[in-house]
């Protein structure tokens, strides 16, 4: 079998254990008593059952196997690296949603999680998967990317759980995502991170019916730590592997926006930015009016557009990139700018 192959069926496996898992995983978090009740920082209104992000753990993971164990797959060792490196973000949150982690633990294992990740994607032997441009740089470069890579990789597992806050929005977010990964390693003629691509796509594809029918489940934060560890170390390994910058961050800009422009307008406005609140754009379109699925479709779209942008750097020379930057600004810009447009004409006070 190809490697494509492989990873079309690595793909395949996946959507459909995290279709059909829940059956299994519901009955168990019932036991659990693992519900979210709504909070300060909650868009619904009734008690959820969460945690459903453990069968997209599980899926996720059994098509990682697939891919890397495969004859005919790409068991390259990027791909090892992500696989690892999102199971481990995503049993972090599981131990979140399940006993509860402080503060001070839960930030040092991610940090080593992204650790971990960095250097190995940085400094492992660069034959069979990575471009030579990273072993060509001097050690202070590549250390510093390491240091990038950590803040990027932690940074974004927190966005991601930040941005879980309505139906339907970290599922779309988990296929545009994926896909668009898919679609990079295609071009860019890597099977491994097209195998990571539709692994990530379709583990989240598998739970959005449980999500957006009723009664509803959560992901959890092992389902939001998985999306924004996958998402990240995915991105950050592609990065290492030569392909362009802006098709590594496309699918996450709006993300980042999202949460970028919320936390400063609550210190510019003296709120302290840790509290729960219901301020981020998304949130806000649910409150003019607009359904979950509405809101984070919206929120989806503006992911999706960004990450065709990211994708066309694939067919345009270096120097034409700066436009491709400037499109992205301003469609971060639009999406912040949306609540206005959509009645609320004033930021919370």
């Amino acid at each position: 079998m190809s490697a494509l192959g492989v990873a079309l069926l690595a793909g395949g496996l996946t959507l459909v254990l995290s279709l059909a898992l829940p059956v299994a995983v519901r009955p168990l978090l019932m036991r659990l008593g693992i519900m979210d009740v709504p909070n300060e920082r909650s868009s619904h209104e009734r008690p959820v059952l969460r945690g459903l992000g453990l069968a997209v753990l599980i899926a996720m993971a059994a098509g990682f196997l697939c891919a890397l164990l495969l004859p005919g797959g790409d068991a390259s060792p990027a791909l090892w690296i992500v696989a690892g490196a999102s199971v481990l973000s995503g049993l972090l949150g599981l131990g979140e949603d399940l006993k509860g982690v402080s503060v001070p633990v839960r930030s040092a294992l991610l940090l080593a999680i992204a650790l971990a990740a960095s250097a190995l994607l940085v400094w492992v032997p660069q034959a069979g998967w990575s471009r030579a441009w990273v072993g060509a740089l001097p050690f202070v470069v590549q250390a510093l990317l390491v240091v990038y890579g950590v803040l990027f990789v932690s940074s974004y597992i927190n966005v991601a759980n930040f941005m879980d806050g309505l139906n339907g929005i970290s599922g779309f977010h988990g296929v545009i995502a994926g896909a668009a990964f898919a679609a990079a390693g295609g071009l860019a003629g890597l099977p491994w991170l097209a195998a990571a691509g539709l692994v990530l796509a379709a583990g989240f594809a598998g739970f959005l019916p449980w999500n957006l029918t009723r009664p509803g489940a959560f992901l959890g934060d092992v389902g939001s730590y998985l999306l924004g560890g996958a998402t990240a170390i995915t991105s950050f390994a592609a990065l290492m592997a030569g392909v362009p910058v802006l098709a590594t961050i496309g699918p996450m800009i709006i993300y980042f926006g999202d949460v970028g422009v919320t936390l400063a307008k609550r210190v510019r406005a003296g709120r302290k930015w840790d509290e729960p609140h219901k301020e981020h754009v998304y949130q806000r379109l649910q409150q003019a009016g607009l359904s979950h699925v509405a809101s984070s479709g919206i929120t989806a779209a503006f992911t999706a557009a960004a990450s065709i942008l990211g994708l066309l750097s694939f067919f345009l020379a270096p120097v034409w990139w700066i436009v491709l930057l400037v499109a992205g600004v301003l469609l971060v810009a639009l999406y912040a700018l949306l609540p206005r447009l959509a009645g609320l004409s004033r930021d919370p006070a």
